[in-house]
């Protein structure tokens, strides 16, 4: 077996990883037992400032950082289960010490597998702005579109003052709902949880539409990988201009 490094960024979307990863593994290889794992963790805040006025390369430096930790360890591969942490590794040099996969590809090529064709996103205000996600529907020949200007800064807001803090409410909840019913009236049959902790707040039958579960799925495609049910990711940083994963055996 493969031994996987969680690129964290995060608290709770990279504990629900870990531990989903470790669920998977006792799913198929019998109670307690599970692949290697290790998790580097620099705190979020550190980068906080960095994200508010957009410099994805300082971010990029502290994430690669933890990646060059996950080698010393003896990681085969990483993951980093926060969506908008990959926009920052985008902009590297694709020279990162591990591979890794990149969790908009997981998610479109299970959207792709599951027959879905419009895909509503959730996430922060930087995924839900930027081309990161859509460009990875593009690549699945999948659609993806992004809530209103309104929603989105609803959305962010929640995610940073009340979920990356173990805060779940009912109102936030109803938010995501309605928002979720938004894009079912425009035509969408699926939507991706596109922040790792929203999960947390919604669950699939909590939702108007199936829910792509960025999270979870990251954690079984990693723990499949690990097991060589899927090739080795190639990926080390940088734009993607091709499809990086192949759909997971469910």
């Amino acid at each position: 077996m493969k031994h996987i490094g969680i690129l964290a960024h995060s608290a709770e979307g990279s504990a629900l990883c870990y531990l989903t990863m470790c669920h998977e593994g006792a799913n198929r290889l019998g109670a307690h037992h599970h692949p290697d794992i290790t998790m580097s963790v620099i705190a979020m805040g550190a980068s906080m400032p960095a994200w508010e006025d957009s410099l994805l390369p300082d971010i990029e430096g502290t994430l690669a950082t933890s990646v060059e930790r996950l080698a010393a360890s003896g990681c085969d591969f990483f993951v980093c289960p926060d969506n908008t942490a990959h926009l920052a590794l985008e902009v590297g040099s694709g020279r990162l010490t591990l591979p890794g996969l990149h969790i908009a590809d997981v998610a479109m090529a299970e959207a792709k597998r599951l027959g879905f064709h419009k895909i509503g996103i959730l996430g922060t205000k930087w995924i839900t702005g930027e081309p990161m996600y859509f460009k990875a529907a593009e690549r699945h020949v999948v659609e993806a579109v992004a809530p209103s200007t309104h929603d989105r800064n609803s959305i962010n807001e929640v995610i940073f003052e009340e979920l990356c803090r173990g805060i779940f409410t009912s109102e936030a909840r109803e938010m995501h709902v309605r928002i979720i019913a938004n894009f079912r009236d425009r035509g969408c049959d699926a939507v991706v949880l596109g922040c790792t902790e929203i999960p947390l707040l919604v669950s699939p039958g909590d939702s108007p539409l199936p829910t792509l579960d960025s999270t979870r799925l990251l954690a079984r495609h990693a723990v499949e990988t690990a097991l060589g049910e899927h090739p080795m990711p190639t990926w080390r940083g940088g734009p993607i201009c091709h499809v990086q994963c192949p759909g997971g055996k469910r």
